[in-house]
Parts: structure tokens; C-alpha cells; sequence
């Protein structure tokens, strides 16, 4: 196809989820106050590990590090959204189109790193209870997470840049509230099938190698948990594990179906409920899951909001 001489696309209209302006203003409250509760939520964690001098601990360096990375993640997508649902154009920018595909995906990216880290964080604990100290440091922990971010952030450049060269001519209207490669790559002047197949496979390598490496962790961890004799040493390996677990089912499990479920019918719609779950919902819910659970995270809660009220009184 020619495209010399063609006017190239300047910027792009994300629908979000088209509908009526009462059903978009009642969206937008409802996404708000989940936006400011998971701020909350996610803040309070990492105030509270770096507050309580009892959770300088890697499992809760891990923690605060997770709900940190939580609160940028939402950042990458709901503020935008949140504006777009009062917004009549709809607009964004080329550039702040391929910005947030950039860190909404290194983001994704850094926790599906972070996850396997934390379940080798807890086989060690559980397994090798003994060398547990001497592995795992406070200053090898940080070097880890450095680690998950820096590689995640230079795992989508290359991929990003070649989607960049691809010509648009129009339209530029992407049925979905995020800049996502699949509708960007649709919206091309030329087919790219080389680019469409690289970003597949280096999305699945991803997930489904530190899926492999969590499922590797927790059998090992299963496997020494039923051989402790007793039934609170039992039920206490469990209770520390089962947090991680249940977080690690949300996150993934949204990930497989968004490989496994047929397109056909809504492809875009199911696109978009799935993405909504694990970009929006699952840091919503990850800070109730942990604390919870965890009852040092809620003596650590308590002692801030003991704290706080204090504070109010002077």
C-alpha cells in the first residue's frame, strides 16, 4: 500500500466504554473512589513496613515494594481514564499514547517479576528455614527488586519503537481505555505481522515462564509443609503463603484468560473487562487480601492509625 503523501495520525481517541453522559459521569465516580481507595490502601502498606521497625523484614521489603509498584501501575491508566469519562473528544496524543503503552506494560512487566520473587522469597523461609538469614539479605532483597525493575523497563523499548515507525493514516479511534498493542497495531496503514508475533511471544515467554517458576516455588513449599508433623507449624506455612497465593490467582488467572478465551462475539469488550480486572481491580483488593491475612501488617495498621488520631489531638 502507498502511503507517501498521506496525512499521519497525530493523535488517538480511546472510547473507554461508550455509553450514555449519565451512565459515563456515574463510571466515573465509581472508578474514582476506587482510584482513591487503592491509593489508600497500597500507601498504607508501604507506611506501614517503613514506619514499624518489625517489618524490615525481606517478606515485607517485598510487600511494601509490590504496593509501591501497585500505586504507579493504576497511575499509568486511571487518571486517564477517569478524565476521558468527562472529556467529549476522547483525545490522546500520539506521543502520551505510546508513553502509557511503555508504563503499562514495563509496569505489568515488573510484576510479573516481582510475584516469582516473592514465592522464592517464601520457599526459602519455608524450605531452608535455617540458611534462610544468610540467603536472603536485606541488601541482596533490594538488589532483586532493582533487578525485576530495571529488566522489566527494557524488556518493551525495541518493540515499542518499531510499533512507533509502523505509518497511521487514519482512523484512530481504539475501542479500549488503554493504548494496547493489539488495537494500535489494527489501526496501521500496513499489516505488521513480524511486529504483532514478536509482542506475543515475548508477552507469553514472560508470563508463562514466571507462572512455571511460582507453580516450581509452591510445590516445593507443599511438599515441606506436608511433611511437618504439626498441624499449626501447618496451618501457620499456609497462612503465610496463602496471601501470595491468592494474589498470584487473581493476576494470573486474568492474564490466562485473556490468552485462552475465544475473541469471537466482543473481542474488544472482553479485551477491556479483563484488562479493567488486573490493572484496576486486583490492586484494589491486594491490600485487603494482605492485610487481612497477616497480622503483623494489621498491628502495623493499628499503631499508624493510633499514631495518626494522636497526632490530630496535639
Amino acid at each position: 500500500m502507498n502511503v507517501s503523501g498521506v496525512k499521519t495520525v497525530t493523535e488517538f481517541i480511546l472510547l473507554n466504554f461508550p455509553c450514555s453522559r449519565e451512565v459515563q459521569v456515574l463510571l466515573f465516580m465509581l472508578f474514582f473512589v476506587s482510584y482513591i481507595l487503592t491509593l489508600m490502601g497500597n500507601g498504607a502498606i508501604v507506611c506501614a513496613v517503613k514506619l514499624d521497625n518489625r517489618l524490615h523484614t525481606p517478606m515485607y521489603t517485598l510487600l511494601a515494594n509490590f504496593s509501591f509498584l501497585e500505586i504507579c501501575y493504576i497511575n499509568t491508566t486511571v487518571p486517564n481514564m477517569l478524565r476521558n469519562f468527562l472529556s467529549e473528544t476522547k483525545t490522546i496524543s500520539f506521543t502520551a499514547c505510546f508513553l502509557q503503552f511503555y508504563f503499562f506494560f514495563s509496569m505489568g512487566t515488573t510484576e510479573t517479576f516481582l510475584l516469582p520473587l516473592m514465592a522464592f522469597d517464601r520457599y526459602l523461609a519455608i524450605c531452608r528455614p535455617l540458611h534462610y538469614p544468610t540467603i536472603m539479605s536485606s541488601h541482596l532483597c533490594m538488589n532483586l527488586v532493582a533487578l525485576c525493575w530495571v529488566i522489566a523497563f527494557l524488556c518493551y523499548p525495541v518493540p515499542i519503537y518499531f510499533i512507533t515507525q509502523l505509518p497511521f493514516c487514519g482512523p484512530n479511534t481504539i475501542d479500549h481505555f488503554v493504548c494496547d498493542p493489539g488495537p494500535l497495531l489494527a489501526l496501521s496503514c500496513i499489516p505488521a505481522p513480524g511486529i504483532e508475533l514478536s509482542c506475543s511471544i515475548l508477552s507469553s515467554l514472560i508470563i508463562f515462564i514466571t507462572l512455571f517458576f511460582i507453580l516450581w516455588s509452591y510445590t516445593l513449599v507443599l511438599r515441606a509443609v506436608l511433611s511437618v508433623p504439626s498441624a499449626a507449624g501447618k496451618r501457620k506455612a499456609f497462612s503465610t503463603c496463602g496471601s501470595h497465593l491468592v494474589v498470584v490467582s487473581l493476576f494470573y488467572g486474568t492474564l490466562m484468560v485473556m490468552y485462552i478465551s475465544p475473541t469471537s462475539g466482543n473481542p474488544a469488550g472482553i479485551q477491556k473487562i479483563i484488562t479493567l480486572f488486573y490493572s484496576s481491580v486486583t490492586p484494589l483488593v491486594n491490600p485487603l487480601i494482605y492485610s487481612l491475612r497477616n497480622k503483623d501488617m494489621k498491628a502495623a495498621l493499628k499503631k499508624i492509625q493510633i499514631c495518626t488520631k494522636i497526632s490530630q489531638r496535639k
